[in-house]
């Protein structure tokens, strides 16, 4: 499992225990505090003063960087990776706006030939079947529909998307094929002219602009080549909240129309609205879907209106990087009672309505719902989990087995840094038991879910769950300053604190912190990237 979170590691700010919002004066105390635990003249031990002269070499090349404004600047940004980019500093960037200025440029550049290597094709298979018109005897085949899309950046401004569908329904059929052109006008506006032909033959033309960073109007006219109707649409879009959004559009033409509708949009939940008045006809649809994980979700939907009343439930499972498969329920007054069958995989999507029966049965709208449900759960229960489960642990290995030797390096080294720390801690230790302050009894970072599964294990089991943790009491215990309290900041991974490593690289980790204060027993347990301030009240057990 890949960690949640994508923030910056920001190693050296964890190296030298640093806010990332540091002052150049706080990075100069925090160097020569350091420095004075890891210069190697102060060891006379040969293997001491190795392991001093490594890790003094560590908070010199961090501390070079952080008092330096521009690589200061470009770490910030983009890590190590934007050091070793081979940007020249100099008179040509001497600001941290010129600096940022060029990096943007740099990754505009590289993803731009990303796009113009490839290009990305959209596409949809439609197959519905019915079981009532097979059982009548005819064939099971009702229709089918095909569409496909290549949307192109031929420059910097302009795309172009092809696309054509055919579709057919029992022993007739159609196509159309259409052309579009995008053209970036400014960074707040675009326009697209469109041509179709064959059943649909249209002209269009299609003009978006953003009224303001929370806004944005688009307005459309088509022409059809067939009749000579003309129709005109006009969408205003405004942002409600950072995860919400609604919309109002007209239609004026041939069927006119208004419509408000909105959408909302997190992490777990999604959701969407919209109420649609036409001339004599009205339409409500409403739709919810709730991820559970990373790889499945429920979804939940509804249609009423003067045509049509629908009910759907389903869900899907994320089956690997690209694919997702989903299957739908769906019961209404015009479609009667069907399964649909999806099958996402990039942008192409096989989709299967199976029609069961177009009267609304009870018996069989129940039981169209109950079987596939419980099938479900059975194959999900003893096959599919043991099965991934089985998959993951090989994938888990295989992934220890090919990162074994950098993490034992890292771990020897972490190991080793801690030697140096260790003097120091006991010492801080011993005061703040006599003043019955904050003492860190035991902690450990790392991958704590895999490690609570050790009990029950087999011994070999039991070792590599172990190995995915690191005791982290001794740096802790340095870290507790002068007046008895321990500030681990937000934003910073914390594999990069000194003596500290990454036991479980890719895996999400957490850090566990047993101590005592005032004679009591406290803990708290924090995400990698969370702040963690102890003692506080609210940890005590």
């Amino acid at each position: 499992m890949k960690e949640e979170k994508q923030e910056p590691r920001r190693e050296l700010y964890a190296l030298l225990h640093l806010s990332p919002e540091a002052s150049d004066e706080e990075i100069r105390k925090s160097y020569r505090q350091w420095a004075q635990i890891y210069h190697p003249d102060k060891y006379q031990d040969p293997q001491m003063k190795d392991i001093a002269t490594e890790n003094f070499q560590r908070i010199r090349d961090a501390y070079e960087i952080l008092t330096d404004e521009h690589k200061r600047q470009i770490y910030d940004i983009y890590g190590f990776e934007g050091l070793t980019s081979g940007l020249e500093l100099g008179e040509k960037l001497n600001k941290p706006e010129e600096i940022k200025e060029e990096l943007e440029r740099l990754r505009r550049r590289q993803e731009e030939e990303k796009v113009y290597a490839h290009v990305r094709p959209v596409g949809s298979l439609l197959a519905t079947l019915s079981l009532p018109q097979f059982l009548s005897g005819g064939g099971i085949m009702r229709g089918m529909q095909m569409s496909s899309e290549v949307q192109s950046q031929i420059s910097k401004k302009n795309t172009v998307v092809i696309g054509g569908n055919l579709a057919v329904t029992g022993n007739s059929g159609g196509g159309a094929a259409t052309v579009l052109l995008r053209h970036q006008l400014s960074s707040v506006s675009s326009l697209e002219v469109m041509a179709s032909a064959g059943l649909r033959a249209l002209i269009g033309l299609q003009t978006s602009r953003h009224l303001s960073p929370h806004s944005t109007a688009t307005t459309g006219l088509t022409f059809s080549l067939r009749d000579g109707s003309i129709n005109l649409s006009n969408v205003w879009t405004r942002q409600l909240s950072e995860t919400a959004n609604g919309n109002i559009q007209l239609v004026l033409g041939t069927e006119n129309s208004i419509g408000v509708g909105w959408q909302k949009k997190d992490e777990k939940n999604s959701a969407a609205g919209e109420l649609k008045f036409g001339v004599g006809s009205f339409g409500a649809t409403t739709h919810y879907t709730r991820h559970f994980s990373s790889k499945s979700h429920g979804r939940i939907a509804g249609r009423i209106g003067s045509t049509a009343l629908e009910f759907e439930v389903g869900g899907g499972r994320k089956i690997s990087d690209f694919s997702t498969v989903r299957f739908l329920y769906t019961i209404g007054i015009q479609v009667g009672v069907l399964w649909r069958v999806e099958l996402h995989r990039g942008g192409q999507k096989l989709i299967i309505p199976v029609l069961l029966s177009s009267q609304l049965t009870p018996l069989l709208a129940t039981g169209a719902l109950i079987v596939p449900a419980s099938i479900y759960f059975l194959l999900k229960k003893f096959i599919v989990k043991p099965y991934y489960l089985r998959r993951e642990r090989l994938k888990a290995q295989e992934k220890r087995q090919r990162t074994s030797s950098q993490v034992q390096e890292a771990r020897a080294a972490a190991e080793k840094a801690q030697l140096l720390l260790k003097n120091v801690a006991n010492r801080k230790k011993s005061k703040q038991l006599e003043a019955r302050g904050l003492v860190i009894t035991r902690a450990l970072y790392g991958n704590l879910k895999a490690y609570k599964k050790r009990n029950g294990s087999t011994v070999e089991e039991t070792d590599e769950l172990v190995q995915q943790v690191l005791d982290v009491t001794i740096p802790l215990n340095f870290l507790i300053n002068d007046a008895g309290y321990l500030k681990l900041h937000k934003g910073i991974k914390k594999s990069g604190i000194m003596g500290f490593c990454d036991p479980c690289p890719e895996d999400p980790k957490q850090l566990v912190v047993e101590y005592t204060y005032g004679g009591d027993k406290h803990e708290v347990t924090v995400d990698d990237y969370d702040e963690l301030i102890i003692p506080q009240e609210l940890h005590r057990v």
